[in-house]
């Protein structure tokens, strides 16, 4: 039986609620475009238009997914995130737009940014934070860091699809063990969350996020621990550590720069009023 877009949106609308989703109207939206490939401007000025059983077949099952609190972005398996288009698989951790505040920073402390610029992104995940720098920075070049191979795939793939695979390119690692090279900015979104705090979160995270980018170890500092003692090495005198930090986390890792040697230059505030990013100067 036909119906209207009109009709499948309000239902699907009407689910979403029922579910606890707390953007129903805005994911409703999204995933009927999706699945049907209609731009926006359909749906809101064309709303009687007919949609046929395949078609509102094909948009319960979406809905259905996000009533089972799967993001929507991992439905649609992509992100925006700065100016790029990301694309995701289970081995990365869906981008945040706290995480901007990370690349905010980053260019904060680069005086030029036609600079030939090295850069490091330790547990690069999809490369989101990279390839954001490399789309700002012209000249500069970089090299994405992480564990799973699957993000590095990812990551490959997302450097390519935003035509940025001639100046980063990415390899499988723990942080910066076995690199020789000197950078001239290292930026991280490492894993954070205490490990007794995974259970709290929200099913979207929990159930969605690979664990491995998730936890941090009992007091949600293992990572900084690890890659605060590598810094020293792995920048350029004067070279630029930018790290995401979680809630409250901010005067841990600060310190944690300063007992490695490194010289704090600030912390930043995402959009929230959240202090998400640590950055330090290798000054020795």
């Amino acid at each position: 039986m036909t119906t209207t877009l009109r009709t499948l949106r309000r239902a699907a609308e009407a689910r979403l609620a029922e579910a606890g989703v707390d953007t129903p109207d805005l994911d409703a939206r999204l995933l009927i475009q999706h699945a049907l490939n209609l731009p926006r401007e359909q749906l809101l000025f064309a709303p009687d238009s007919p949609v046929g059983p395949e078609q509102a077949a094909a948009v319960h099952a979406l809905i259905e997914r996000r009533a089972a609190r799967e993001p929507v972005s991992r439905i649609m398996g992509e992100r925006a995130f700065w100016s790029l288009e990301l694309s995701l698989n289970a081995d990365t951790l869906d981008p945040r737009p706290d995480t901007e505040t990370i690349v905010e920073a980053a260019l904060d402390a680069l005086p030029d940014r036609t600079a030939p610029l090295r850069i490091l992104d330790l547990g690069t995940g999809t490369g989101c934070i990279l390839l954001a720098l490399l789309a700002e920075l012209p000249n500069a070049s970089g090299l994405g860091v992480d564990l799973s191979p699957g993000a590095v795939e990812a990551a490959t793939a997302n450097a390519a699809r935003n035509h940025l695979g001639d100046r980063a390119s990415f390899q499988t690692g723990n942080w910066g063990d076995g690199l020789a090279e000197r950078f001239d900015l290292v930026v991280s979104n490492p894993p954070y969350i205490p490990s007794h705090d995974i259970a709290s979160l929200d099913p979207e995270v929990r159930e969605h996020d690979p664990l491995r980018a998730l936890d941090g170890g009992a007091d949600g500092l293992d990572a900084y621990r690890a890659i605060a003692a590598q810094l020293p090495g792995l920048l350029t005198p004067g070279g630029t550590a930018a790290l995401e930090v979680g809630i409250g986390q901010s005067a841990d890792v600060a310190a944690l720069l300063e007992v490695n040697g490194l010289t704090v230059t600030g912390t930043f505030r995402d959009l929230g009023g959240v202090e998400r990013c640590v950055r330090g100067r290798n000054d020795r």
